[in-house]
């Protein structure tokens, strides 16, 4: 059951213990109604969205696949990652019902009592690969950011259908079996573009070696224009393939300083690179920092697929990107300590990468 507006907090611990360590999460503040945000959910000025530059002419390619075989289509997805680093895709092959069959299955997840979800805390979860949380790092995060999350790593059919939650398991495992295809498809027509011509099977788990998906949700916020959604950040992945309900508040980062919103579109999904293909294309395809606003009157939704490197990989620029004799800016690093530095401290732009550089 949502909490009542009969409990109160007497010490900012009582918030931290009731959203943190009992399973209420933030939806659990959101659903009693608070009249102002908590003291630990208010950003600095800087890393509020009110102060800053929103290109409201600008936005991000939106790419037809219906026809793959078309060179036009191949042309218009390396321009968009080289360029933007984020793209839409519109009649991909991934049905429709499947994403919103997703959808509903993220709601029916955050429905569940504080009780049933908090079985999947960091403390009590059957297995690290399951794990829902609230923030990012909240123990290394100066202010809160006003999300919940589930977070399923998989490792296989077996021990999803074993160890993840019942409520949206067989929706995740068909949403990500129904977007293999286009992924692998993607990734083809990046890798040709960087003379990579096969995809053998130390390239694939370079690219795809493991994939985790969120059920991102993101309560109504009482001073959204105090706190952030997620604050800026760019992905450690390869790829992202996301799709997010009909809410928007998705921006990313455009030229001098301004931000770029990402408006809902019916039936597709949003593509962006991550640090990781940044990595390994030497820079020539950019993982572009974003962000997620809070909402003072809706709910919002947001399921991303991250396709990763194995844990175990090293990731470097790719030789056939340096076979005409371009300098590496890129050294090599293990993808663990890549992801671990990323978990380590609160969300801060692009500075991750900077582990990474020569």
């Amino acid at each position: 059951m949502a909490p009542t507006l009969a409990v109160s907090f007497n010490e900012s611990s009582d918030i931290t213990d009731f959203v943190l360590n009992k399973g209420n999460g933030v939806k659990g503040l959101s659903e009693m109604g608070l009249e102002s945000l908590p003291k630990q959910y208010i950003q600095p000025l800087e890393e509020r969205m009110c102060g800053t530059k929103i290109m409201s002419h600008e936005s991000i390619p939106i790419i037809d696949m219906s026809k793959w075989d078309d060179p036009k289509v191949a042309e218009a997805i390396c321009e968009a990652a080289e360029k933007w680093g984020f793209f839409q895709i519109i009649n991909h092959g991934v049905p429709i019902e499947v994403l919103e069959n997703v959808k509903e299955a993220t709601h029916q997840f955050f429905r569940l009592p504080a009780e049933e979800k908090r079985k999947y805390l960091k403390e009590f979860s059957p297995s690290n690969n399951v794990r829902f949380g609230t923030s990012f790092s909240p123990e290394a995060e100066k202010a809160l950011e006003w999300k919940d999350y589930l977070s399923l790593f998989y490792v296989s059919e077996d021990e999803a259908s074993a160890l993840w939650p019942a409520v949206c398991k067989d929706q995740v495992l068909e949403y990500m079996k129904r977007s293999e295809t286009v992924i692998r498809k993607l990734l083809d027509v990046l890798m040709k573009n960087l003379n990579v011509t096969e995809i053998d099977e130390t390239k694939e788990s370079l690219l795809m070696g493991s994939k985790r998906t969120n059920l991102n949700y993101y309560p109504i916020c009482p001073n959204p224009e105090l706190t952030v959604g997620v604050g800026r950040h760019s992905d450690v992945s390869t790829l992202t393939f996301l799709l997010q309900d009909d809410i928007g508040g998705l921006y990313v980062r455009g030229n001098n300083d301004s931000w770029i919103h990402v408006p809902p579109v019916s039936g597709s999904i949003v593509i962006n690179v991550g640090d990781a293909l940044q990595i390994m294309s030497n820079g020539r395809y950019k993982s572009i920092e974003h962000r997620v606003i809070a909402n003072g009157s809706n709910n919002r939704i947001s399921v991303p697929i991250f396709i990763n490197p194995r844990p175990s990989d090293k990731i470097s620029p790719f030789p056939e990107v340096l076979a005409s004799g371009e300098k590496a800016v890129y050294k090599e690093v293990l993808y663990s300590d890549y992801v671990k530095h990323f978990f380590r401290k609160a969300h801060d732009g692009k500075k991750t990468i900077d582990l990474a550089k020569i």
